[in-house]
């Protein structure tokens, strides 16, 4: 019998049909069933808020009644305790259909072992949400084996328990996938027991093979050799990360309008990781006017600048030049010169020509014109 001749056998809504309807129906049933529950003081509140539970058929409502653990013992061993139990059962339902002694406890276990320093199983629950077959889908002599894969790799300790956080369908794939991953990182110059190796994975996992030669290919229309890509990859794995759109703005910024040579890139591919709307755009045109008012001293190296944090730029920059002008310091913060203190807003007791400067800074969303020459980066 199919769902749907299932769910017109009857006159009235099947049991499941109710269920996913009103989120505070299956919670009075369940712990009618199991008074255990009834403790999570949020938990109603939890599944009331997910305004559905998502449990796909009748089986699996008869699956929490059945078999959700006896006691209170039972689910702290998984780790799923208080309101975050409820939160999560809200939207993982389909979890409760594996076997509890089987599946649920060996490989929750395994994975605390792994997120050792995992504050109230924060990590743990991020772990199933994104994909809960790590412990449900697959045997756990899988599991076991891609971590003894990977720890043979060096990868051990927190790179591990990052991995699995931010990636974790690398644990269930078949082994021989794993280790065809791992292998196109060592290709390009990766070896095992190395801190980037990680990292490298982490991005060739991230997206097909497509894509990621289809990024390499865009820095070679600017001019870079594939060799100088794949060294730019291995100083900055993360690099490849960003989407097309982003890494074309920063390459045609930094080769067209800032005239940097291919090689500084090279040295510093990170450049092409900050934001460019948020970060390298808006300290360029702070450069910009300051130079043009004559409050820089010398003329600072423009990749020194990007490195700085927002609070070390404005103490160098900001507060020491700017105040020390005829112009407030908090007039140019205050007019949006640098965004992130504050938005786009007008001057308080600024001149004409203050109130244009900060005009010009707070468009920073377009591309700014060159004032600063190769010498300066």
């Amino acid at each position: 019998m199919t769902w749907s001749e299932y769910t017109h056998k009857k006159s009235t809504k099947p049991l499941g049909l109710r269920i996913i309807n009103n989120g505070a129906d299956t919670f009075n049933m369940i712990t009618s069933r199991r008074p255990w529950l009834s403790g999570l003081d949020s938990g109603k509140n939890q599944i009331d808020s997910a305004g559905k539970v998502k449990l796909r058929s009748p089986c699996d409502f008869k699956y929490v009644i059945r078999h959700v653990p006896q006691g209170r013992a039972s689910s702290r061993e998984l780790g799923l305790v208080g309101s975050e139990l409820a939160k999560f059962i809200s939207k993982n339902s389909t979890v409760l259909n594996a076997s509890l002694q089987r599946r649920l406890i060996p490989g929750v276990a395994i994975l605390k072992k792994i997120l050792s320093d995992d504050e109230n199983n924060q990590n743990l629950f991020r772990v199933l949400r994104r994909c809960n077959s790590v412990v449900t889908g697959v045997p756990e002599s899988r599991l076991v084996g891609n971590i003894a894969y990977l720890k043979s790799c060096g990868i051990v300790g927190s790179q591990l328990s990052m991995l699995l956080t931010r990636q974790p369908w690398l644990f269930v794939v078949k082994e021989s996938k794993l280790r065809g991953l791992v292998s196109r990182v060592l290709e390009m110059g990766f070896a095992v027991n190395t801190r980037m190796l990680v990292y490298a994975l982490y991005t060739v996992s991230c997206m097909s093979n497509e894509t990621f030669m289809r990024k390499l290919e865009l820095f070679q229309s600017y001019g870079f050799t594939s060799d100088e890509c794949i060294a730019m990859f291995r100083k900055a794995p993360s690099l490849l990360g960003g989407s097309e759109e982003k890494l074309k703005l920063g390459i045609e910024f930094f080769i067209n309008t800032m005239k940097w040579e291919k090689s500084v890139l090279i040295r510093a591919p990170y450049c092409l990781m900050y934001s460019m709307e948020t970060r390298v755009f808006p300290r360029f045109r702070v450069l910009q006017i300051m130079k043009s008012k004559g409050l820089l001293k010398r003329e600072p190296r423009f990749i020194n600048s990007l490195n700085l944090s927002e609070e070390e730029f404005l103490a160098r920059f900001i507060a020491n030049s700017l105040c020390a002008s005829s112009v407030s310091c908090g007039n140019y913060l205050d007019g949006g010169v640098f965004p992130g203190i504050s938005e786009r807003g007008p001057l308080v007791n600024g001149t004409d020509e203050d109130h244009k400067d900060a005009e010009k800074c707070s468009s920073y969303k377009q591309t700014p014109t060159n004032s600063f020459t190769s010498a300066s980066v």
